[in-house]
């Protein structure tokens, strides 16, 4: 007798309960966001945790195997570091359940949660909890359209758009009302303990502000009042931060004053009592970073606070510094006939006292002659932690060039020897042996692949047996698993034979340059890692892929060896 197939919709689980004995190897996914933020109770990371660590507990058919948490990461989409670990560990196995708090917690984009609910964990054979919601993939009420969620899923969606648009909107009734929203408040200025949103001046750091400005009002430039800060042993506002331990990171623990710091300062309407924000924009739900703001849309509030500085002296200083602005600029135009040059070496060139990179500075002589000059700026923040370290630009130029003309001819050398020992037949037959057993490999994966993935579908439709469809699924799962670690071995191997051949990084970047007759801003970007230069214009060039040249003499001695 011919037997009749049931027709079975391949994502609909037909058993309402869990096999008796079965313990749920669970996974608790908690997940905190900037649509969020950072309300505090149950939606805390510590709360989720906490909620879903005594729900897994109270079960004695699940086991909890692992907690997987990603801060600050928009439930907008499914591109989350720990969820994806928590996805491969599923899919080795390792965990066939996940809870979380609740649908939001999972995802905030309807057709990406569908997907996952109706398709991906059903394949997978995983069981979905969201406590709060008392949703359960093992006990849902289901349709042949799928699970008795949607609506709820696209009321998330919803509302993670909805709050960016509210948080967007709460901070700028804030700013508009003049409150202070920052992290940290400016130098010179704390926050109101009796309110965060306003700021008081501080006792310690004013009288710094004032000085800057007076010192600026008399016409001393901004490096000498830079090393005049420095030289009195006045720490900076990143290092003031450090200190009174607002900010943890070291790296702001010797940060001197220099240009940009004491320029910010001088040009900020914050220290004669006007409060300015919204100079950046940042979309939460888009999870866009955060972008400069035309200064037509800035948000200026005025009188908000107690002034350090008159309104008199500030202005004093602003039309100094559009004097010395138009002064420099006037500067340039006299010597506008001379050719301008790019800054083929920007960011290459380094102090290696003070590990800043050097800047480039524009010199003319007598308006004839036109030439540039790397100088530290260490030195002039604090000529005594930094030597005056200067070199024309010409002379760098010059031996950098010759440096690479030299690597180049090397490279073209050691590959005339590599495509020598790379012919040999010994050598021809370990490559070919490796691509052979990729190959071989490869058709394994996709085979064993291919019989897993359609496991789940002849199970549904009753082809085989639970017991069948348990054994084999076993097997595939082991098989794609060997073949796996089986390819990730002869990859490597394949990766590291080539640097023996004339793939090796070293031969093709620097072949690639053969026949360049002067130096360019591309060649010197991709040959070059760093070039420092000291005091005595001693000139230490470090050149990229060393590890590749020195493998590679190591191979040739190794088959040269008699």
């Amino acid at each position: 007798m011919a037997r009749t197939k049931r027709k079975i919709n391949p994502l609909v689980r037909e058993e309402s309960s869990a096999p008796a004995g079965r313990r749920y190897k669970t996974a608790a996914y908690v997940r905190l966001s900037a649509e969020d933020g950072g309300k505090p109770g149950a939606d805390t990371i510590d709360g989720q945790k906490a909620l879903l660590t005594s729900f897994i507990e109270s079960k004695p058919d699940m086991e909890l195997v692992a907690v997987f948490c990603d801060n600050g990461r928009t439930g907008t989409d499914f591109e989350r570091p720990q969820f994806e670990k928590m996805m491969e560990e599923v899919r080795k196995g390792r965990v066939n359940c996940i809870a979380v708090k609740d649908l939001s917690r999972f995802g905030r984009n309807y057709k990406e949660t569908g997907n996952y609910l109706e398709r991906i964990f059903p394949f997978l054979g995983v069981r979905f909890i969201a406590v709060n919601d008392n949703f359960d993939t093992l006990t849902a009420e289901r349709t042949q359209d799928g699970y008795i969620v949607p609506l709820k899923n696209l009321i998330n969606e919803v509302y993670s758009k909805d709050i960016s648009k509210k948080i967007d909107a709460a901070l700028s009734v804030k700013q508009r009302s003049g409150e202070f929203i920052g992290a940290w408040a400016p130098y010179g200025y704390c926050k109101d303990p009796d309110d965060k949103h306003h700021l008081i001046i501080n006792p310690e750091t004013a009288p710094t502000v004032r000085q800057i400005f007076k010192w600026r009002s008399e016409g001393i430039s901004v490096v000498q009042i830079g090393r005049k800060l420095n030289d009195a042993g006045i720490i900076s506002p990143s290092a003031y931060l450090y200190e009174t331990g607002e900010v943890k990171t070291e790296k702001y623990k010797d940060v001197l004053w220099h240009t940009q710091i004491i320029k910010s300062i001088l040009k900020h309407p914050v220290y004669i009592g006007h409060m300015v924000q919204g100079r950046k924009k940042q979309s939460f739900y888009e999870g866009k970073r955060q972008a400069y703001v035309d200064e037509s849309d800035w948000i200026v509030v005025r009188n908000t606070h107690e002034p350090i500085i008159d309104e008199e002296t500030f202005e004093a200083v602003q039309k100094i510094a559009v004097q010395k602005k138009n002064e420099y600029h006037e500067r340039l135009g006299k010597f506008s006939y001379l050719e301008q040059s790019e800054n083929l070496l920007k960011g290459l060139v380094w102090c290696p006292n003070c590990q800043r990179p050097l800047v480039r500075y524009k010199n003319v002589s007598h308006g004839k002659k036109l030439w540039y000059t790397y100088i530290c700026p260490g030195h002039a923040a604090d000529p005594t932690r930094c030597a005056f370290v200067s070199i024309r630009e010409e002379e760098l130029a010059e031996v950098l060039f010759t440096t690479i003309q030299s690597q180049i001819q090397i490279a073209a050398d050691l590959d005339e020897v590599i495509r020598s020992l790379n012919s040999e037949p010994e050598f021809r037959r370990q490559r070919s042996d490796v691509s052979a057993k990729l190959e071989a490999a490869e058709r394994t994966l996709k085979r064993s692949q291919s019989l897993y993935d359609s496991l789940y579908q002849n199970y549904v439709e009753h082809l085989m047996t639970e017991h069948e469809y348990v054994t084999l699924k076993a097997r595939y799962k082991a098989e794609t698993e060997d073949a796996e670690r089986m390819i990730a071995v002869l990859e490597q191997e394949q990766r590291e034979s080539k640097v023996y051949t004339s793939e090796n990084r070293f031969l093709t970047e620097f072949r690639s340059f053969m026949g360049t007759d002067k130096l360019t801003k591309e060649m010197a970007t991709a040959l070059v890692e760093r070039i420092y230069v000291d005091a005595d214009k001693n000139i230490d060039i470090r050149l990229r892929y060393r590890d590749e040249y020195m493998a590679l003499l190591k191979f040739i001695e190794g088959r040269t060896v008699v």
